[in-house]
């Protein structure tokens, strides 16, 4: 029984050092806890007015930004976004019923959650830890956005996105992220009621994954860090 008794309590002393590991490991591995900032750049749309373009018909964009790092290689984004989209489908090659033709411009609003893988352990402190303050990362989320127009747009959207980090300086980030959000509706492009208008226009029930619209979104942030973490292990700084 003295056995029984003495491995029962080294598996406890066992599991107790493993859970203190863990607990340690996360308490220092970000110094803080949330980065808040902003963004500019650029918005561009792609649909029946524009099929194999991502990067034409650029419009700026502004976006605010609130990040929780859960550590060096994991962050989750919540991003505010306003920005511009256009097009017009006589730059667009193709020929529409009639030979109608159609132009937008409209202004639409993006609310999104985004979770952040870093290829490099992102941090500007820990060395012993092998640490980068340069990473590059994948991002991957669901977002909602909202456009203007007599036929408002209101829908899901799929963003799927890469990205570059670097620490300038203590509590000083620096982002460039190009993303390209997929939508489930087709009439992100026909902010018009009356007339012919790019809400479908050949009349085809397409797949969940044809004959639907995106854009795309270029933007340079800066976010600063903020939330310490309350370390409750030895400080290894």
């Amino acid at each position: 029984m003295t056995c029984i008794a003495s491995l029962f309590h080294f598996k406890k002393v066992v599991l107790f050092l493993i859970i203190s590991i863990i607990v340690c490991t996360t308490a220092v591995a970000q110094e803080y806890r949330y980065e808040i900032g902003g963004g500019l750049g650029l918005s561009s749309y792609m649909g029946d007015a524009n099929q194999n373009n991502p990067f034409t018909g650029f419009h700026p964009s502004f976006e605010a930004i609130l990040r929780k790092n859960t550590n060096f290689r994991w962050a989750l984004k919540t991003n505010l976004l306003m920005g511009s989209v256009s097009g017009n489908t006589n730059k667009s090659g193709n020929v529409y019923p009639g030979n109608a033709t159609a132009e937008f411009s409209r202004s639409f609003y993006e609310l999104g959650e985004h979770i952040e893988f870093n290829f490099l352990p992102y941090s500007d402190k820990f060395a012993y830890l092998q640490t980068s303050k340069f990473s590059p990362y994948l991002m991957v989320g669901l977002g909602f956005t909202l456009a203007s127009g007599d036929n408002t747009f209101f829908g899901i959207n799929l963003p799927v996105g890469v990205g570059l980090k670097y620490k300038i300086k203590n509590r000083v980030n620096l982002g460039l992220e190009y993303s390209v959000k997929k939508l489930f509706k087709d009439d992100f492009d026909a902010p018009g009621k009356s007339g012919f208008n790019l809400d479908n226009p050949y009349q085809l029930n397409g797949s969940i994954m044809k004959n639907r619209d995106w854009y795309t979104t270029l933007i340079f942030s800066v976010t600063w860090d903020f939330g310490p973490n309350n370390r409750k292990c030895t400080n290894l700084e």
